[in-house]
């Protein structure tokens, strides 16, 4: 399974977001473990979503994703500075794992800066410093915290601009085998890396000092063959082996030649597919990011109390050590306040070190450090011995006193931490109460019903969806059906062509119902059926055909005053309980739970909460199988509890 973004994917969805220059941002939320959508007003376009889904996948999905009713304080925080404001360039930092988008406002030029490494983070920067980050980082090379200099992360090798003669020094110069130094070293990944090894026929674990120049020269060219066919492309492949989604790359690569093979018409449409198939258990997810940081804000205040209070108590003891070896310590003063008048410093610092007690002295700032019981205690030479104590006293009563102000602060914090536990623990019960999602199925991403004789018809649910569902999934045997509507959705029954009557009908119904007939609220339509080798995406001279469309040609078969009414009911399949929504025939027999359905006039009557709480699942999940358009439930049929 894919587990992070390569530098690669990162440039394709840079070149996807450049319909986001000049827009406006709309709003921000912010939610869960890392998740950040940025929603904005596309000119021409209307809204857009940016999103930045587990600090990892940064994508434009084309389904709005669930977000929170109240803002986190990271989000408030962006909305405060940035909203409204107008995006200008957005690039990719060289070829590293880094995107930087400009938000300008009238009165400040900030960036945006996503990072998809290490763990991942989302940075508001002006003029250089941090002012927001969603995650705080100490590291040896940079700090990142708000408040701080924003300092990029060193500059990796990239194989889109790089010379031969770099890239032969790079390889000449690596002590790895071959396939790690182009994935580490060159910047290219695993995938790509492995994939110019099997391309150039020189295997993985070859030294680089058993390469030729001409097998340099060899994979150099290969490496700028593959880099050119990944940044030209406008499309993303997905490799499958069954449901597991082994890549996405938006270059065709030949290690993955015996995996099922799927083609997106961008990045960000197959990242959003893979996300949702892949979506990890909610109960898992359900994790409160404040509560987190209170607990740490907590963890550090107490670390420093404690720091504080050891800090003053020996300042304390050092202080009392001074008074306990009185004699040596007042003699000393003395002789040094003295001396310091008549010696150089070096002289100075010859004699006192001949003092047994002596650790080390510093003329330049009157100051000597005597052993005193064990412990290292500094002295100013000028002042008297009284004057000496008095003064760590002193510092050991200021630091008691941060320890006491420390306290009152980690009360507040503790006090905040009870309140938001309390929170998150009710709203973990209702998260754990909350109907949990039936067993997804592959079909899922279209519309689909399971006809009387056992047929899975599917339907698509826009423009990109109705190409996949012929080109990808109609086969000679099936049936292809449309509603006699301009813009229904492509229909497939498979195995049609030794379906009954029953089931194309069923299948017409649910075109027509799938349709904008539904929203016109009529009270009937007419579908038709064909044999797939009637369908064609080849339009007549001179003519356009746009996306989602295909020309029928040859006899139609028709169905008349097919019914605009819809079931939703409880089944089994394959073992799984599933909700279906389909023909009225179709529910009725083999549902014992369901609900018949019509469109109506009333605007906002889409029923999906009434329908998810009788059915028990979440409301998207209605929201995925209902036809397009507001609803009434006409009859109920409920087996008495």
């Amino acid at each position: 399974m894919k587990k992070e973004m390569s530098a690669f994917d990162v440039r394709a969805v840079v070149k996807e977001m450049a319909v986001l220059e000049n827009a406006h941002m709309d709003k921000i939320f912010h939610w869960g473990a890392g998740n950040v959508l940025f929603r904005l007003n596309v000119q021409g376009q209307g809204k857009q979503e940016l999103f930045f889904k587990d600090k990892i996948w940064l994508h434009m999905p084309e389904e709005k994703p669930e977000t929170p009713a109240a803002p986190t304080s990271f989000a408030s925080f962006l909305r405060k500075y940035i909203d409204n404001a107008r995006i200008g360039k957005i690039i990719q930092a060289g070829f590293d794992r880094i995107v930087i988008v400009e938000v300008l406002k009238a009165d400040a030029e900030y960036k945006l800066i996503f990072e998809m490494f290490g763990g991942g983070n989302v940075l508001l920067v002006l003029d250089g410093k941090i002012m927001n980050c969603l995650i705080h980082k100490v590291r040896r090379d940079r700090t990142v915290r708000p408040g701080e200099e924003y300092v990029m992360p060193r500059a990796r090798f990239d194989p889109t601009a790089s010379t031969f003669e770099h890239f032969q020094q790079l390889v000449m110069s690596s002590s790895v085998d071959l396939v790690r130094t182009l994935a580490t070293d060159a910047n290219l990944g695993g995938q790509y890396a492995e994939e110019i090894c099997k391309r150039t026929g020189i295997q993985k674990n070859t030294k680089p000092s058993e390469l030729k120049e001409n097998d340099i020269k060899n994979i150099h060219g290969t490496m700028s063959d593959i880099v050119s066919s990944a940044l030209s492309s406008t499309q993303a492949i997905m490799y499958r082996d069954d449901e597991d989604i082994v890549e996405i790359s938006p270059a065709d690569m030949t290690i993955y030649s015996g995996y099922e093979k799927e083609i997106f018409d961008s990045m960000s449409a197959a990242i959003a597919y893979m996300i949702a198939a892949v979506k990890e258990n909610e109960d898992e997810e359900f994790i409160d990011p404040e509560v987190e940081k209170l607990q740490r804000r907590v963890d550090r205040q107490k670390e420093t109390i404690d720091e504080y209070r050891m800090e003053a108590a020996d300042l304390k003891t050092r202080a009392d050590s001074i008074y306990a070896n009185y004699k040596k310590v007042n003699e000393l003063l003395d002789v040094l306040s003295v001396q310091s008048k008549k010696l150089t410093w070096e002289k100075l610092k010859e004699g006192a070190m001949k003092i047994k007690f002596v650790n080390a002295i510093d003329p330049s700032k009157s100051n000597v450090t005597a052993d005193l019981d064990g412990m290292k205690v500094a002295l100013d030479y000028t002042k008297g011995i009284d004057a000496n104590a008095s003064d760590i006293y002193q510092k050991s009563k200021d630091i008691n006193e941060k320890a006491t102000r420390a306290t009152v602060a980690l009360k507040e914090s503790e006090e905040q931490l009870e309140r938001k536990t309390k929170g998150f623990a009710k709203a973990r019960a209702l998260a754990l109460s909350r109907a949990q999602p039936t067993k997804q199925f592959w079909f899922e991403r279209y519309k689909w019903f399971v006809s009387s004789n056992g047929m899975l018809v599917l339907a698509g649910r826009d423009a990109h969806t109705n190409d996949q569902v012929v080109k990808k999934h109609m086969k000679e045997k099936d049936v292809y059906v449309h509603a006699d509507v301009h813009g229904a959705p492509s229909v497939v029954v498979k195995n049609g062509a030794s379906a009954k009557e029953d089931d194309l009908r069923e299948a017409c119904i649910f075109s027509v119902t799938q349709s904008k007939a539904w929203m016109s609220s009529i009270p009937e339509g007419n579908a038709f059926w064909v044999y797939p080798d009637q369908v064609s995406k080849t339009p007549q001279a001179g003519e356009f055909l746009p996306r989602g469309a295909f020309v029928i040609r040859g006899k139609r078969n028709y169905e008349y005053h097919l019914p605009m009414q819809l079931a939703i009911g409880e089944i089994t399949y394959e073992n799984a309980r599933k909700v279906m929504c389909g023909p009225v025939d179709v529910v009725s027999k083999i549902s014992q739970k369901h609900v018949i359905i019509a469109p109506t006039k009333v605007k906002g009557n889409k029923k999906n909460a009434e329908l998810a709480k009788l059915f028990n699942v979440p409301e998207e999940e209605i929201a995925r199988i209902v036809p397009p358009g507001d609803l009434d439930i006409m009859k109920k049929v409920w087996p008495e509890e």
